[in-house]
């Protein structure tokens, strides 16, 4: 009943579908999602034949490349919420991946750093992952590859302080 209101509307004032159209837009949020979900396709095999899903991937790259970080800089770096995060450094400590550190200036604040144990995992999964990365610069485009990254980092810096988190 709703729809065909709507449909009598519209039919009635050609101008309010219009103007609906012109109100609705494509979703950036769907957009990001789809791409992502394109992309990690390439890689959820790789992780999953090394048994280390997607964010334990990151947390351990991250800690990798940065070495030893507090739990809020792993965090932010590796896109993971901090209650996620605790559970996972329980787990990738558990298997040897990290270890955690007391900070000796400040002795409340714990440091993560990558153990070789995980650094081996790094070493076995990143052969692969640079091939999947080779697939999609070959698919795509080495260089759109390159601009895509920069301007996602581009509207990632666009990120509101104290956002409401929501879908869109």
């Amino acid at each position: 009943m709703k729809n065909r209101q709507a449909g009598e509307a519209a039919d009635a004032h050609p101008t309010v579908a219009a103007t609906e159209t012109k109100q609705r837009r494509r979703s950036l949020a769907m957009g990001l999602l789809r791409a992502r979900e394109a992309v990690m396709s390439h890689f959820r095999p790789i992780l999953a034949a090394h048994d280390v899903t997607e964010q334990q991937w990151r947390v351990i790259r991250v800690l990798a490349e940065e070495g030893m970080l507090d739990a809020t800089e792993v965090a932010d770096k590796a896109s993971i919420l901090a209650p996620s995060l605790t559970r996972m450094i329980r787990s990738l400590e558990e298997r040897g991946f990290i270890t955690k550190h007391k900070d000796k200036a400040d002795g409340r604040r714990v440091l993560l750093k990558v153990t070789p144990a995980g650094q081996a995992v790094i070493e076995d999964v990143m052969p692969e992952s640079l091939r999947a990365y080779g697939d999609i610069d070959a698919r795509f485009g080495a260089e759109r590859v390159e601009q895509l990254i920069d301007m996602l980092e581009e509207l990632a810096s666009l990120k509101l302080e104290g956002g409401s988190g929501g879908e869109e």
